[in-house]
């Protein structure tokens, strides 16, 4: 059966000289900071919107339904569009900076964006820990969002750049490591805060956020600009030697031919956006956008916002909740470690798929597990048998999330889009995202009281339908270097018609179909 795998010669593409030079990891590691940022805030948010205190000051509605859970079903508890509207509120600004931030990426450098990125933090993060009113809550959120859209659409794309064909997946994952780091510390955060006396805890675990958007500032002022983007603006001879110090290596004229190749086709494209509508693009505009959508309908944004929030409701105690979510996170953290272990030695399909059926089983758990607790009405009691065995189902959720559609759902957009597209491509694949995890974020609590335990079924169809997206159109991009991806989908059964013979860099015939 057709599968669209590609099996390029020797399995590795073209084998361009040079190494992993300690250079290179040491520049990927310090931009792989800018996911400390969204994950800090992923972690953040859930675990303040569970803090008594918090609410007294902000929701005082939520804290007075919360505690009235005789006349309100446990599904029900924290059900407020003003309380969602905090956390999603960042996402929304995100969405909007994004293509903002594909612009400067494109004009300025990847780095410039970084930088401008963790600025946008630094001062929404300041802005959040001394709110006294709902509306320096939203503004804080909102300069949050501008940052995570700036980091999140610039760094995938600098770490794919940089990092050597062989390594791209490795270390282009230490985006998903940060973000994973930024939630556990989040959440390792929150539960320190929560014992804090004088109920003020809750500032200082918004005012922290503070801390990884000064390490990306900082680190981005000593990064230097990718080959690629010093080609993409005319600095030839720079883009030469910044490409041999990253490879180790004075032979790189096969590589810098094909970089030069790509820019030469980049330059001819005044418009990005109406170059990416062209069949011929066809494969990386549907990757860019379906990718994304599907990787915030997998639910996993249900678990790393409001963690805290679903475990009060299904019988945590306060700091048991907290609890959860930082064992949550460690799940997290050491799932991510071994998708870098694992992606670029048996691939990017094998991880979808994989990933993609233990989440769905997971889900089908999850929902039966809490439908047998709480029924339709929302009332019952939950056991503390029942209680870790419903931990212990998330957290394998989570795991294959972690390890799958967490760091490939960055991986992959920002690796198979030549040049000239690039910056829509990465512009796309952050927007959809932003706009989806908005979505989740402002929509959770209510379709958690109108749904029920349903919803984890209705996430759960979500998986089964991308895992099956993966298996038809997804090809295997392990190991091929970036400007050689066409030949990737010149190759697939089904993307293969679209690509022009021309469009592909060392000719047309360089790879072969396969089945998966």
């Amino acid at each position: 059966m057709a599968g669209g795998g590609f099996v390029a010669d020797s399995g590795n593409g073209k084998n361009y000289e040079g190494s992993l030079t300690t250079f290179v990891m040491f520049t990927c590691l310090v931009a792989a900071m800018g996911g400390l940022l969204f994950g800090y805030d992923l972690g953040i948010s859930g675990g303040v919107t569970s803090m008594e205190p918090f609410l007294v000051e902000f929701f005082p509605s939520v804290l007075a339904k919360e505690n009235n859970v005789r006349d309100t079903n446990a599904y029900c508890k924290f059900d407020s569009a003003l309380l969602t509207l905090f956390t999603s509120s960042l996402y929304l600004a995100g969405l909007i900076a994004s293509f903002v931030a594909s612009a400067v990426t494109r004009s300025f450098g990847r780095k410039t964006s970084m930088c401008f990125g963790g600025c946008s933090f630094l001062v929404g993060a300041i802005i959040n820990g001394v709110a006294v009113n709902i509306s320096m809550l939203i503004i804080g959120r909102l300069l949050l969002g501008i940052g995570v859209g700036f980091a999140n659409q610039s760094v995938p794309v600098y770490l794919s750049e940089m990092a050597p064909a062989n390594m791209r997946g490795a270390l282009n994952m230490c985006f998903q490591m940060a973000i994973t780091i930024g939630i556990l510390v989040a959440n390792s955060v929150n539960y320190g805060t929560n014992q804090i006396v004088g109920g003020w805890g809750w500032r200082v675990s918004l005012a922290l956020a503070a801390v990884p958007a000064l390490m990306m500032v900082v680190g981005s002022l000593f990064l230097p600009d990718s080959p690629n983007s010093l080609l993409e603006r005319g600095h030839n001879e720079k883009a030469r030697e910044m490409l041999e110090k990253v490879r180790g290596t004075k032979n790189v004229d096969s590589e810098y031919q094909d970089l030069v190749y790509a820019c030469e086709a980049a330059k001819k494209v005044n418009n990005p956006w109406k170059n990416i509508l062209q069949p011929k693009y066809r494969p990386q505009l549907m990757l860019c956008t379906l990718i994304p959508f599907f990787q915030q309908l997998t639910g996993i944004n249900v678990i790393m916002f409001y963690a805290p929030v679903l475990f009060k409701t299904i019988g945590f105690g306060d700091d048991a909740s907290l609890i959860s979510s930082v064992i949550t996170g460690c799940v997290n953290v050491v799932a991510t470690a071994i998708s870098i272990y694992c992606v670029d030695r048996f691939g990017r399909r094998m991880l979808f798929l994989q990933g993609g059926s233990q989440m769905l089983i997971c889900q089908i758990l999850t929902g039966g597990l809490i439908a047998w607790q709480f029924g339709f009405n929302g009332e019952g009691d939950v056991s503390k048998g029942d209680a870790n065995l419903i931990l212990t189902v998330i957290c394998l959720y989570v795991a294959a999330f972690a390890w799958s559609w967490g760091p490939l759902g960055w991986l992959v957009p920002s690796e198979i889009c030549p040049l000239e597209i690039r910056a829509a491509g990465t512009a796309i694949n952050c927007s959809v995202n932003m706009f989806f995890t908005f979505l989740i974020g402002q929509f959770f609590l209510s379709m958690l009281c109108h749904m029920k335990f349903g919803l984890f079924f209705f996430f759960g169809g979500f998986v089964l339908i991308m895992t099956i997206f993966i298996y038809l159109f997804m090809p295997e991009t392990k190991n091929v270097p970036i400007e050689e991806m066409n030949a990737v989908w010149k190759a697939h059964w089904f993307w293969g018609k679209y690509i022009p013979d021309d469009a592909v860099i060392g000719g047309a015939n360089r790879g072969k179909k396969c089945d998966a």
